[in-house]
């Protein structure tokens, strides 16, 4: 045989043909189902029947930014409001690497555990420049995304304030219309934005490590001021005695801040994530806080401010949103941005001559 003729031992030969996954007529069911359209009664009626799905598909309608699904939004928001607010809302926060996540998780199975049902509500950062989002909370909460008495909802915080998703507010009466009586919201991360989550929780927790070169840190205001408790998390191993001392430093360091309108004084402890040493301790304080502030009328009164507060909020977005999606101002933006760039005019001459141009219609 030849050189040029030569057959190679690389030769591919046929094999098996591998079976497909998903048939193309569940694949068709699969998809049509999820085209179909659900009227808002019947996600109203899904939702106080406790239907996770029908939740996750309201939710969903609420984060769109389509002005198609506006009225369709309220009506299922209005629908489950006398349903609403029968549930304790806690806000958890902390640095990126804190174990936000893998606390919650803990947290979660624990209060499930005691008959609870828990609705986490994750806000996972959005790029500034592609604006996208990971939305990985439920792979880092595998045990909890398994829970019957549990329901994970990942969203983008977009450009909103304080690592909370533009709808969260919305969110949290369909959860708890769904039959949700704790509900966890955890935030990117600190800063004095934050304030954001904290006028929607009734207690709001900081999750610290030790260790980390931050411990003076949470000597400034801030963040510290907003905090109903403060919790070491990672306090496991070699890792023990370091917690401590820091629940010591942070201690000393809530005990320099003004008493809180709640009359209620911070507390620090530890906990473990992993061997959930801790968790039975946090739960604890969070109930000796609800009892203190129901028993004083803040906890009642602080929910009514902060509906007055969502409620301007509200008109601030709703402002800013029928501004910029008005024809004329979409016509002249452009134009009057290249004047104050080519400083024909001012920022504030601009600004001006568009909210005038508004008003007009």
């Amino acid at each position: 045989m030849s050189k040029n003729n030569k057959i190679s031992a690389l030769s591919e030969k046929d094999g098996i043909i591998k079976p497909e996954i998903v048939s193309s007529q569940v694949a068709k069911h699969i998809q049509a189902f999820r085209k179909q359209e659900v009227s808002a009664t019947e996600l109203i009626e899904k939702i106080i029947l406790g239907d996770k799905v029908a939740l996750s598909r309201a939710i969903t309608l609420i984060e769109s930014t389509n002005p198609i699904h506006f009225e369709k939004a309220n009506e299922v928001i209005n629908g489950c409001l006398p349903y609403a607010n029968k549930s304790v809302r806690i806000g958890i926060t902390g640095v990126p690497g804190v174990g936000k996540s893998t606390f919650i998780e803990a947290f979660g199975k624990y209060l499930t555990n005691i008959g609870k049902k828990v609705a986490v509500l994750a806000i996972d950062p959005s790029s500034t420049l592609s604006h996208g989002s990971i939305l990985g909370d439920k792979t880092r909460m595998e045990e909890l995304v398994k829970d019957e008495d549990a329901f994970i909802r990942p969203s983008a915080s977009g450009e909103s304030l304080g690592g909370v998703a533009r709808k969260t507010r919305e969110a949290i009466i369909l959860c708890e219309a769904c039959g949700f009586d704790t509900i966890i919201i955890e935030t990117v991360g600190v800063g004095q934005s934050e304030t954001a989550v904290h006028s929607m929780v009734d207690f709001f927790l900081l999750l610290k490590i030790s260790g980390a070169g931050d411990e003076l840190q949470g000597i400034k205001r801030g963040i510290m001021e907003m905090a109903d408790a403060v919790v070491i998390n990672k306090s496991d191993g070699d890792n023990i005695q370091k917690a401590k001392m820091a629940q010591i430093e942070f201690n000393r360091a809530l005990h320099l801040f003004p008493m809180k309108d709640s009359g209620w004084q911070p507390r620090v402890t530890t906990c473990s994530s992993i061997t959930s040493d801790g968790i039975t301790e946090v739960y604890a304080i969070i109930l000796a806080y609800i009892s203190q502030t129901t028993d004083s009328g803040y906890f009642n009164a602080n929910r009514e401010a902060q509906n007055q507060y969502w409620m301007m909020e509200t008109i601030n977005e709703q402002l800013k949103n029928s501004f910029y999606q008005h024809p004329e101002i979409i016509k002249q933006l452009k134009t009057v941005k290249k004047q104050v760039l080519q400083h024909e005019i001012s920022p504030f001459v601009g600004a001006k001559y568009l909210l005038e141009l508004f008003k007009k219609y």
